[in-house]
């Protein structure tokens, strides 16, 4: 599962890491990326790898109500090949979904309290993603306007491994360069083929720590939101 996460890494690791060219690339740092929120994505036009503003929550070019995208945030790996939802996506539109960490929540006595989750070396991950571009039909050709015309995004998510299944059973489809090289190119076809791409990254030593539960209001947006209230180990 991945309910929120954020993105605020400079252009530059955007470029280097994921192969955008894009000197006057501007990303907007975001600490609680929420479902429905716009986010930036990495995605390929023309042969050519862009960045673009997409918002979270898939939305299938055939679904009639466009309220379905708050609930398709995440797709399952397992599955996404053979889903009516993600089929089409999963073979001709993949993206990834750069992140410096997401959120995962712990029930405890006192309520729910939420935990960052980010790389060791501090360096920006890289989410498998689908996109999608719907339309509403319900307005005529000669009137449509890029209001009618929304781009909508989800994650892949595979069952957890090491420490972080003390957090959550579920966790984004990690990819370092090499293996968002090969996912952006169409390659990982089947569940096996994404462990495959997914092993690499999954393999970087991860971090978590409580943080406040400021975090909890998908209204506040601030970088003290990923600050420890105090170092969590794993067991």
């Amino acid at each position: 599962m991945c309910g929120r996460f954020a993105f605020y890494s400079a252009a530059e690791a955007v470029r280097d890491l994921f192969g955008v060219h894009a000197p006057d690339l501007a990303v907007i740092a975001q600490f609680n990326i929420a479902p429905t929120d716009l986010a930036a994505v990495v995605r390929v036009d023309d042969g050519v790898r862009s960045v673009s503003m997409l918002r979270w929550g898939l939305l299938p070019f055939w679904a009639k109500d466009k309220r379905m995208a708050s609930r398709m945030i995440n797709a399952r790996a397992e599955t996404v090949a053979e889903k009516p939802a993600y089929r089409a996506a999963f073979r001709e539109r993949r993206c990834v979904v750069p992140a410096d960490g997401y959120y995962e929540w712990i029930t405890g006595a006192d309520g729910k309290q939420p935990y960052y989750i980010s790389r060791e070396d501090e360096q920006p991950i890289g989410f498998a993603g689908l996109w999608e571009r719907w339309r509403d039909n319900s307005v005529a050709d000669d009137s449509l306007c890029e209001e009618q015309i929304i781009e909508t995004f989800t994650v892949l998510t595979m069952p957890s491994s090491g420490n972080i299944e003390s957090l959550h059973h579920r966790m984004p489809v990690m990819l370092d360069d090499v293996a968002a090289e090969h996912w952006l190119a169409g390659d990982g076809a089947n569940p096996p083929a994404l462990r495959e791409l997914n092993a690499e990254a999954r393999a970087q030593e991860l971090r978590a720590w409580p943080v406040a539960k400021t975090v909890n209001n998908a209204r506040n947006e601030s970088p003290a939101l990923v600050n420890p209230l105090n170092k969590y180990e794993f067991d």
